[in-house]
């Protein structure tokens, strides 16, 4: 049976469970990490102790959602040498340096400081301590330059050429290939939604919490109203600023990328005299039109072109063998869109109940930041859809193609990979997801443990375990074997 299937859109496939899956975590740890750093500086320059139970609650959460993180990176990178070894081997010469930075400088540097970060409070003192947090949030946004930098050169490629004899892509100059066209907005835009998505988590879960306490007729707790607080004003900052960016790397992408657009907007026909934005419709590839279309005329013109009369040119421009499989992107990206401005209007509704003096006891504020708790870890998968699927069908985009850039598998052999990862990803993942929920369900105490008490201390992998203390102490106690 599985021999019908075709086995380069398994692999594809398999990519893009693997890769959503990862994205889940570095989507959430990259804003956890510099939320952590910002509750440790104000911890050691207020001295309230609010800031430090919150930094004890949230520490765990970031330790286990940063492990599940990593563990599930390394699968995607033995998958350039498996299912796109081809691509590996021809895009290998430019994109190999920035993954090799990416490990060599940002990781080592998250994991280097990690542990002082997670059990150093009490053992290093508090400067390196601070050091340490800021070392930890500054690798995770490291960690996103290449990444993004590489993904982004598979977008809109510069800086190469090709050699005509293997077909390789040839560095002609890092620079460019590191900053290329649409690497600035990409980044930007990539990591002010992780700071999003790690504001809402926190604030749904300060709401969530903000709610037992008061059914259940508890005392609200200092750290439970700072943690809705903060997370409240982040979203008043950053939601518009996201927009305005997203509207830039639109931009952006119209220039370089067209057709992604263009399944974007749902524009199969080409408008002379302003194009509509339309809101809804179902995209007919088969038939190059949008069917039951619902739209605002000229809208998308004005928004892509700052001209209501400006034209645009749609798909019937495009090759159909050139062109992304358009319902996806279309859908993927209005889902990422709508959750952008309920970001908006949650912040708003926010900051009107903070200048009425009810940020902390209005109940419909509170559900609806409940229910918007993990609405970024939605938005970013449908903005990484949109501009994973809206790059097809291509790799590189127009330099090589997907389906030549797999390796020459069988589809059993990579269908049963998939099944496997599957399996696995949702028994290993699926438990430490819930364990995270559980640690989320309780709210934080006002005198919040240590890691390291929580833990029992970091495990020794090696050496010689120490004796008790009281074995110290006491060494005629002792007896001979213990």
């Amino acid at each position: 049976m599985l021999e019908s299937f075709d086995a380069v859109l398994l692999a594809r496939i398999q990519f893009a469970f693997t890769v959503s899956f990862h994205f889940l975590f570095p989507a959430f740890t990259i804003g956890l990490a510099s939320y952590l750093a910002v509750l440790n500086a104000l911890w050691l320059w207020t001295k309230e102790h609010r800031y430090l139970d919150l930094f004890r609650y949230w520490v765990k959460i970031f330790a286990l959602a940063f492990a599940m993180g990593v563990v599930s990176g390394i699968v995607m990178s033995y998958q350039f040498g498996t299912n796109w070894s081809v691509f590996s081997d021809k895009a290998g010469p430019v994109i190999g340096a920035p993954m090799a930075y990416e490990v060599l400088s940002a990781f080592f540097l998250e994991a280097g400081f990690l542990g002082v970060m997670l059990f150093g409070r009490d053992r290093v003192g508090p400067t390196l301590h601070m050091i340490a947090c800021a070392a930890v949030a500054g690798g995770t946004c490291l960690s996103a330059f290449w990444i993004l930098s590489v993904n982004s050169w598979m977008h809109t490629p510069a800086g190469f050429s090709i050699d005509p004899e293997t077909g390789q892509f040839l560095p002609e100059d890092f620079w460019q290939v590191i900053f290329n066209p649409s690497f600035p907005y990409r980044l930007m835009h990539t990591v002010t939604a992780a700071y999003l998505t790690t504001a809402f988590i926190v604030g749904g879960v300060g709401a969530w919490h903000l709610l037992r306490q008061r059914h259940r007729g508890d005392e609200i707790t200092p750290a439970t109203r700072t943690m809705f607080s903060m997370a409240m004003w982040m979203a008043v900052c950053v939601a518009p600023v996201q927009i305005y960016l997203g509207d830039l790397h639109g931009l952006n992408t119209l220039e370089h990328q067209p057709a992604k657009v263009m399944a974007m907007e749902g524009h199969y026909e080409s408008h002379e005299d302003g194009a509509p934005l339309y809101l809804f419709g179902i995209p007919n590839d088969a038939e190059q039109r949008l069917d039951y279309a619902v739209g605002i005329p000229k809208l998308s013109s004005l928004i892509l072109k700052h001209d209501l009369n400006a034209p645009l040119a749609g798909l019937d421009t495009i090759p159909d063998e050139d062109q992304p499989p358009v319902f996806i992107v279309f859908w993927a990206f209005r889902v990422m869109v709508a959750i952008g401005f309920a970001m908006l209007g949650l912040g708003a509704w926010s900051l009107w109940a903070r200048w009425r003096g009810r940020l902390y006891d209005w109940p419909a504020l509170h559900r609806a930041a409940v229910v918007m708790g993990p609405s970024g870890l939605i938005a970013v998968l449908a903005g990484w859809i949109t501009t994973e699927v809206g790059r097809q069908p291509f790799t590189v985009y127009g330099h090589l193609r997907t389906i030549d850039s797999a390796a020459p598998l069988a589809a059993p052999a990579v269908a049963a990979s998939l099944i496997a990862f599957i399996v696995i990803y949702f028994a290993v993942f699926g438990a430490g997801t819930f364990y995270i929920m559980r640690l989320m369900s309780r709210a934080p105490s006002s005198q919040e443990p240590r890691l390291k008490d929580a833990t029992g201390g970091p495990t020794r992998a090696a050496g010689i375990t120490p004796a008790p203390q009281h074995a110290r102490q006491h060494p005629e106690h002792v007896q001979p074997g213990e």
